[in-house]
């Protein structure tokens, strides 16, 4: 049988209405002295928003 749906079908499917995703990484001193790096994926409506996201 031949496929129904092709990738770009799918793609458009799961569109989050205009949400962007960045990379959010935050640099820390940890307890013993050494740096520690968190990274999180985030979605947020606008990328003038990118500054003021915090993650913990």
């Amino acid at each position: 049988m031949a496929k129904q749906q092709t990738f770009s079908d799918k793609s458009k499917k799961t569109k989050s209405a205009d949400k962007v995703s960045v990379k959010v990484i935050k640099g820390y001193v940890s307890e013993i002295g050494s740096v520690r790096f968190l990274e999180q994926m985030v979605k947020i409506d606008d990328i003038s928003q990118a500054d003021k996201v915090d993650i913990n």
